[in-house]
């Protein structure tokens, strides 16, 4: 589920679990570039920030390295972060909601300011951040996904189920000028993480590209070198622009395995391995973090189109990143069964039970509480 529930430390802390994570140029305003990160997938009308956690957006400039079939980008050592922290939810009576204030820590060293579910958000010089109660924009049927994996067969019906219809989570919105914040670019790496406050904040998560731990990285059974580890949390404490040595050939082998997994279930190979042994997404994916280029316009469906460029030898004709509306489950299928060289595949499920919008806070507000799941 892009991101929901991966792994047993996620599981523990909801308001810590990383759900999503989206990077686009803003579509109402193009000198702009919006960061989203989503927590506490399935939250219920009372669920609240933590005030125990950092929720932290990183983000380097970052080159394209090499094209081809050894694609590869290069991520600059600087690096500007965006630090969203909160106060314990305050208020008496009967609300289902308490009120609750956080703030926000700008690369420059600016503190904004905002109340939690205020559609306006926190604003200063250039810069606009939302925090709150949202829909779930994630749309995806849980249970097919899970019979492919246990069948080997795809198991996607005409008309899936929505396992998170109905459902909502908690978001992050920061919108901002981004030749004024940041410099380098237009190319940037984006990775969302949430960290124990203190003096020496922990990783409890971290997540750049959707779908890498649930899909990509959570299948033991085909990985017949390390088929009895979980991984996710070991990947969890990474960081993602760099990684230890010590498990990086753990992550290899299992997402190798699961690729291939994948690459068969037409029953023919549209991904072969190369010369290493390696299936050649694998490299690129365990770059785990959104690449977007700032400078280009908005586009709606727009995931990956900067890798696929680099592995075709072309410039890119999207910004990347990605939106919020994008059918992402049938994309990622289509590219790993087939390499989007065949017919697409499609899960079923076409649609969220409400769209995002193309203006700020840009996610759908949240479902009524009973349709939410507490």
């Amino acid at each position: 589920m892009s991101d929901h529930f991966s792994g047993p430390r996620a599981l523990s802390e909801p308001a810590a679990d990383i759900t999503d994570v989206y990077a686009f140029p803003a579509p109402d305003s193009p000198d702009h570039l919006v960061l989203v990160l989503d927590v506490f997938g399935k939250a219920g009308p009372s669920a609240v920030f933590s005030d125990a956690v950092i929720y932290r957006f990183r983000i380097r400039p970052v080159e394209i390295a090499a094209m081809g079939p050894e694609a590869a980008f290069a991520p600059s050592q600087t690096e500007f972060t965006f630090d969203c922290t909160f106060d314990v939810p305050s208020g008496t009576g009967n609300a289902v909601r308490l009120a609750q204030y956080g703030r926000c820590l700008t690369p420059d060293g600016r503190v904004i300011s905002f109340r939690a579910d205020d559609e306006n958000g926190g604003v200063g010089d250039g810069v606009q951040v939302f925090a709150g109660q949202r829909s779930e924009p994630f749309f995806l049927d849980v249970r097919m996904i899970e019979k492919t994996a246990a069948t080997g067969k795809l198991s996607f019906k005409p008309k899936g189920s929505d396992t998170l219809y109905g459902t909502n989570i908690l978001a992050i919105v920061i919108k901002f000028d981004w030749r004024k914040m940041l410099k380098g670019g237009p190319l940037f790496a984006v990775v969302c993480e949430t960290l124990v406050a203190g003096k020496q904040p922990v990783r409890i998560e971290r997540v750049g590209r959707p779908e890498i731990k649930n899909v990509t990285l959570s299948w033991k059974q085909f990985d017949q070198i390390n088929r009895d580890l979980e991984i996710r949390d070991l990947y969890n404490s990474e960081d993602a622009f760099d990684i230890k040595r010590d498990y990086f050939d753990v992550y290899r082998m299992r997402m190798n395995a699961n690729l291939a997994f994948h690459d068969g279930l037409d029953g023919k190979i549209d991904w072969p391995f190369d010369q290493h042994g390696n299936h050649p997404l694998t490299k690129l994916l365990l770059a785990d973090f959104l690449v977007v280029d700032a400078s280009m316009a908005f586009a709606e469906t727009s995931y990956f189109d900067i890798e696929r460029s680099m592995l075709e030898g072309r410039l890119h004709a999207t910004p990347g990143g990605r939106w919020l509306n994008q059918d992402f489950m049938d994309f990622v299928y289509t590219l790993y069964v087939n390499g989007i060289n065949g017919p697409p595949i499609n899960d079923g499920v076409d649609a969220p039970i409400a769209w995002s919008s193309k203006t700020f806070p840009y996610l759908a507000p949240p479902n009524p509480t009973k349709a939410a799941v507490a």
